[in-house]
């Protein structure tokens, strides 16, 4: 093997162990979390704010430290009995704590003055990704401002129950509707900010989405593994994205709605499905082939398998799309303001999931085009690890674990 075949495939390698493992994190719950804040002005000199917090992690980082405190018990008790009455009720018993936690990290300033806050209403239950969020609302009394400043700091590193919090803002405030994406870096921003700024909160927002979606980065390496011409992974990778762009939309125009209780296991499935896929169309190949280097390089046309492939592909993007839609908790018809900075959050997508393809699937075809067989091991390998993970997912999700 020359040196540059043996250093494509110790990168690819390293590429598909990197990724492997990072999946194993992402199967422990509350890695990351997502808040949801819909703010308005009801009347003047008010700032109503609609929070969605998610509910265990509420109740955690709200109760006192020590574990016997009413709150964690009662509250991770309702959780754990999957009992929407029950948690509102263990929410309502503690509002104050609960209510003091969040409005200290969370808050709303005009005209350089603190708006303080009063709390309206009961808690309330409601499902986000299959994850209880607990809705909280807030009433700010606030002087007469051209802006408002809005700031986030709830669920931060420090507490050590979650990373990397995002913060999803969409305000209708000060004769100007839009959207911001807050986190520790940005924690705040003004109803004043630039087009620019607008733009890139979300396209970064949609970027680390897909880094951070481990499920959506594996379906993608199982594409590139699959495919052995640059058409392939065209078509593949097109397919894919027209497929999730379409329901993306269709959810963001509150058309769609399909619980996550089945868009997430079909996800973990298509991740099997596709990786299974190359792995069954190496045993066919390898059985009737006589040279196995023309396996490797792939002097085969896109046959009838690699059609029903791509409308396979096609049909896993769709769901694949509901499952990006519902990491912006999107459930309901949206201002054309914000679905323009969703729109924005997906072009983030695609430019990870083009630069992913960009890296690894030269990498791939060298491997090939050299080493035939050593590419033919490189990707058996990749779709093997890839498969079993999806297997995994989708009969952890299936039981609800």
């Amino acid at each position: 093997m020359s040196h540059v075949a043996r250093r494509a495939c110790a990168i690819v390698a390293a590429v598909a162990v990197a990724i492997l493992l990072s999946a194993l994190p992402a199967l422990a719950h509350g890695f990351t979390s997502v808040v949801y804040a819909d703010l308005t002005s009801p009347e003047a000199g008010h700032v109503s704010a609609k929070l969605g917090l998610e509910y265990d992690l509420l109740v955690v980082s709200a109760a006192d430290s020590e574990k016997d405190d009413p709150l964690f018990k009662e509250g991770t008790a309702a959780f754990d009995a999957g009992d929407a009455a029950k948690q509102t009720a263990a929410l309502d018993a503690h509002a104050d704590s609960v209510v003091a936690y969040v409005t200290k990290r969370f808050g709303v300033t005009a005209a350089g003055e603190a708006c303080t806050p009063v709390r309206k209403g009961d808690f309330t239950i409601e499902q986000r990704e299959g994850v209880p969020y607990a809705l909280l609302v807030l009433d700010y009394p606030c002087p007469p401002a051209g802006a408002h400043e809005v700031r986030s700091a709830l669920f931060p590193d420090s507490e050590e129950y979650v990373r990397d919090t995002k913060t999803v803002v969409t305000y209708d405030l000060d004769l100007r509707s839009g959207s911001a994406a807050l986190d520790a870096k940005h924690p705040s921003f003004s109803t004043q900010q630039s087009f620019a700024e607008r733009f890139w909160e979300f396209f970064k927002l949609g970027a680390e989405h897909l880094l951070t979606g481990i499920d959506h980065i594996l379906f993608l390496l199982a594409l590139i593994a699959g495919s052995r011409r640059l058409r392939e992974i065209v078509l593949a990778a097109t397919s894919f994205t027209l497929a999730h762009s379409v329901t993306f939309i269709l959810a963001a125009l509150g058309l769609v709605d399909v619980p996550s209780a089945i868009v997430e296991p079909i996800i973990a499935l298509s991740i099997a499905v596709v990786a299974g896929w190359h792995l069954w169309r190496l045993w066919r190949r390898r059985s009737h082939a006589t040279d196995i280097e023309d396996l490797g390089r792939g002097h085969f046309s896109l046959d009838r398998a690699g059609w029903t492939r791509l409308a396979v592909v096609f049909c896993f993007g769709l769901v694949h799309g509901l499952g990006f839609a519902s990491a912006l908790g999107i459930d309901q018809p949206l201002s054309w303001t914000l679905l323009w900075s969703l729109l924005v959050f997906n072009v983030g997508i695609e430019t990870v999931q083009l630069t992913i393809i960009i890296i690894v699937f030269p990498l791939l075809a060298l491997l090939r085009h050299r080493r035939p067989v050593a590419g033919l091991w490189a990707t058996g390998a990749i779709a093997t690890g890839v498969a079993v993970m999806g297997l995994v997912w989708f009969v952890q999700r299936l039981l609800g674990i």
